[in-house]
């Protein structure tokens, strides 16, 4: 059985993308050379909340890509051949650009490795932020967030679910925070 405890509602989640928005366009001073990329596949849902954000505050349009990790993992091994590759998108170069990767949940800082691997390989950057809309905890590697939206402390055993709706999820939107009780 599952418990679970939502931390972040539909509105909670909207305040908090909107602030996130208005915190990447005051550091990089609007949106010269910016663009953004979506780890696939809630950070690619998150980084196009974000372009719309910043379409709406700057009423200009910033470069959306999106990164699918799968061959850059470390753990590529362990997955086996069920490990599922999908499109990376990113049409535009990255060259110079200041590039904001964006995910959902940071925690160990694995994926956010294996996006850097894979982003590099699109060309060189002037830099690369990293926005995410939740910060767990539990680092493996250092890797921290320039943008976090909400910090979360959770234990190893708990996990972090955001809940959208262009994953499926219909209802509310939720950020949840949910361990596997024994029975």
């Amino acid at each position: 059985m599952k418990k679970e405890k939502q931390v972040c509602d539909t509105e909670i989640l909207r305040r908090t993308i909107v602030r996130m928005a208005h915190e990447i366009l005051e550091r990089n001073k609007g949106t010269k050379d910016l663009c953004l990329i979506g780890i696939r596949t809630g950070g690619a849902h998150l980084a196009h909340r974000l372009q719309e954000e910043i379409s709406k505050i700057e009423k200009s349009e910033v470069p959306l890509g999106v990164v699918d990790i799968t061959l850059y993992r470390d753990d590529l091994s362990e997955r086996g051949p069920q490990a599922k590759v999908r499109a990376t998108d990113i049409s535009f170069d990255v060259t110079e650009k200041k590039v904001i990767l964006v995910d959902d949940v940071l925690y160990t800082g694995r994926t956010i490795r294996a996006a850097l691997d894979a982003l590099i390989d699109f060309g060189r950057p002037q830099s690369i932020q990293l926005a995410v809309l939740v910060d767990r905890g539990h680092r493996e590697i250092p890797i921290k967030a320039d943008y976090v939206g909400k910090n979360i402390p959770t234990s190893p055993s708990e996990t972090v679910e955001v809940r959208l709706k262009e994953e499926g999820f219909s209802g509310d939107e939720l950020v949840v925070v949910s361990l596997e009780e024994k029975s």
